[in-house]
C-alpha cells in the first residue's frame, strides 16, 4: 500500500461506541434479519434535542425545533421524538400521516417541499401549519380552503434570493421559495385571502455550510417581518431551516492529510487513493489542479446546535452589528429551526456482512465484497469519506495489522462500489465479519435505497440500552414505552 495508512476514524460518541463494540449483538442481529442491516439509536435522538433546546434557552429564545423527516424515515426515531416537546417537518403526504400516526399532534407539525392537492388538503384539514413555496401554491391553497371549508390555514412564506446591503453577500440561488425581489405581490395575495389565511411568519432554508449566508437570510427575513407589520399583517416567527451539519470524523490532522494527499494522486505525484482514478470532482489537466473537492467536509468542529449557537450570535450588518439573538428576542419573534441530519447525529449504524476477500493482481489493496448495494451505504452518495468499523466474527484471528482495501457491493454490476477511495483498516477483515458503518441515520439510510436485482433493501430495527446490555426490536414494534428510561 506504501507509506503510511490514512485512517478517516469515525467520531463516535458513548452511546455509539457502546453499540459498535457489542459485537455479539450485532452478529446475532444479522445472523436473524440478514445483510445489511441498519440498527438506530431511538434514546440520542432525545439527547440532540436537548443540545438543540439548550441554545434556545441560552439566547432566551422561544419557539420549535421541528425534526425534518425526510432524513430518515424510522417510526421508533419519530416516536421517540414525539414523546418529547419536539415538531416534525414533513415534505410529503406519506410523511405526514406518519407523524400523525406517530403522535404528533398538528400544532407540532410544518409542512414543506413540493405539495400536490392531497398534501395541501390534508395539511389544511388538520391545521397543520403548511409553508408555502410560491404565490401558486398560496393560491392553490387558498382555493382548496375555500371550496372545501376547511379551517383558516396557517402559513409561513417561504423565501429566498436574499442581499445585504453595503459589503454585498448573497445567499445562494434555489429553486425553493419566493425570490425577495417578488414579496410585494405575495404580500398583495396574502392580503387578499385573509378571510382564510394566516401568514405566521416568513421561512427560508439554503444549502449551504456559509453563516454569513446563513445570516444573511436570517437578517432578510427580520427585515419582512417588519414590512408584514406594516400592512397589518401579524407574522410571530421566522422558520430558518436546517443545515447545522454533522462532524463525522474524529481527527481534524486526518482529514487535513487525506484531501492533501488525494490532491496530489489526482495530480499524480503519489500513488492513486481511489478505484479507477477517481477525483471526487479534482482533475489535472496538464499538471494543474482543476475542479473543487465535492466532498463533504467531515470533520467539521461547528457543527449541530453549536453552529446554531454560533449563528444567533452573529452581528446583523443592516442593524447595527446587533447580534441576529437580541433582535429576536427584542421583536418576540419565535424561533423554528429544522434540523435533519443535526437531530440524527450518532443516532444509528449500518451493518454489512464480508462475503469474499482477495487479493488483487499487481496491487497491494485487497478487494472486499460486502453483502450489501452502495445504495443500502450511501455516505459516499452524500459525499461522506468515514472509515467503517471491523466487527470480527472469531476473535482468534491473528492481527494481521493495517491493510488497503477496496469495498465493492453485491450487484453484478462494476460501478457498485461501497467506497470508490482506498480505505484503510487496522486488521485484515474474514469473510463472516461485519463492517459497522457509523452515523448512517441522516440520510443515508433511506434515500438511495433500492430492491435492485431483488435484492431486498436493508431491514431496520431500534435498539436501546438496559442497564449495562443492548435490547432491541423491530423498527415499527417500538414505542417510547418500549425502552427502559424512554419517556411513558
Amino acid at each position: 500500500m506504501g507509506g503510511q495508512p490514512l485512517f478517516l476514524q469515525p467520531r463516535l460518541e458513548a452511546r455509539l461506541r457502546s453499540l459498535a463494540e457489542s459485537g455479539e449483538l450485532l452478529h446475532t442481529l444479522t445472523d436473524a434479519l440478514g445483510s445489511p442491516l441498519h440498527v438506530v439509536v431511538p434514546e440520542q435522538i432525545a439527547a440532540n434535542l436537548e443540545r438543540f433546546r439548550s441554545v434556545y434557552r441560552r439566547h432566551h429564545l422561544s419557539g420549535q425545533v421541528f425534526f425534518a423527516h425526510k432524513a430518515n424515515r424510522s417510526s421508533a426515531l419519530l416516536r421517540r421524538l414525539a414523546a418529547t416537546d419536539a415538531g416534525v417537518d414533513v415534505a410529503s403526504l406519506g410523511e405526514l400521516q406518519h407523524a400523525l400516526g406517530a403522535g404528533f399532534t398538528p400544532d407540532r407539525i410544518t409542512a414543506t417541499g413540493p405539495k400536490n392537492r392531497e398534501f395541501l388538503w390534508l395539511a389544511a384539514r388538520t391545521s397543520v401549519t403548511v409553508g408555502v413555496d410560491s404565490r401558486d401554491e398560496l393560491e392553490q391553497l387558498a382555493a382548496l380552503v375555500r371550496k372545501h371549508a376547511l379551517p383558516r390555514a396557517r402559513v409561513l412564506l417561504r423565501l429566498s434570493g436574499f442581499e445585504t446591503a453595503g459589503v454585498r453577500v448573497l445567499s445562494r440561488r434555489s429553486r425553493f421559495g419566493s425570490p425577495v425581489r417578488e414579496l410585494v405581490p405575495l404580500l398583495e395575495a396574502v392580503e387578499r385571502h385573509r378571510d382564510v389565511l394566516d401568514a405566521v411568519g416568513v421561512a427560508y432554508h439554503l444549502d449551504t455550510t456559509s453563516l454569513d449566508e446563513k445570516a444573511t437570510a436570517l437578517e432578510g427575513c427580520l427585515r419582512v417581518l417588519e414590512e408584514c407589520r406594516e400592512r397589518g399583517l401579524r407574522p410571530s416567527a421566522v422558520d430558518i431551516g436546517g443545515g447545522f451539519g454533522v462532524g463525522y470524523l474524529a481527527d481534524r490532522e486526518q482529514w487535513e492529510r487525506y484531501t492533501t494527499e488525494l490532491t496530489a494522486a489526482v495530480l499524480g505525484t503519489r500513488p492513486p487513493l481511489t478505484w479507477g482514478g477517481h477525483g471526487y470532482g479534482l482533475r489535472s489537466e496538464a499538471g494543474t489542479l482543476r475542479g473543487a473537492l465535492g466532498l463533504y467536509p467531515a470533520h467539521r468542529p461547528v457543527a449541530g446546535a453549536r453552529y446554531l449557537d454560533e449563528l444567533l450570535a452573529h452581528p446583523a450588518a443592516s442593524f447595527d452589528g446587533r447580534p441576529l439573538a437580541d433582535l429576536l428576542l427584542e421583536h418576540l419573534y419565535d424561533l423554528h429551526t429544522e434540523p435533519g441530519r443535526a437531530l440524527l447525529d450518532q443516532c444509528g449504524l449500518t451493518l454489512a456482512r464480508v462475503l469474499e476477500v482477495r487479493t488483487q493482481e499487481d496491487r497491494d489493496e485487497l478487494l472486499v465484497r460486502l453483502e450489501a448495494k452502495a445504495d443500502d451505504i450511501a455516505l459516499e452518495a452524500h459525499g461522506v469519506l468515514m472509515d467503517p468499523v471491523v466487527v470480527p466474527r472469531d476473535l482468534s484471528h491473528a492481527d494481521t495489522g493495517p491493510v488497503a482495501v477496496h469495498l465493492s457491493g453485491s450487484l453484478c454490476l462494476e460501478s457498485d462500489l461501497i467506497t470508490r477511495r482506498t480505505v484503510f483498516l487496522p486488521r485484515r477483515p474474514e469473510p463472516g465479519d461485519l463492517m459497522a458503518f457509523a452515523n448512517t441515520a441522516g440520510y443515508c439510510m433511506d434515500f438511495h435505497a433500492t430492491r435492485a436485482q431483488h435484492q431486498p433493501a436493508a431491514r431496520k430495527v431500534a435498539a436501546w440500552q438496559d442497564g449495562g446490555s443492548w435490547r432491541w426490536c423491530l423498527d415499527d414494534q417500538y414505542w417510547p414505552t418500549t425502552s427502559v428510561g424512554g419517556a411513558q
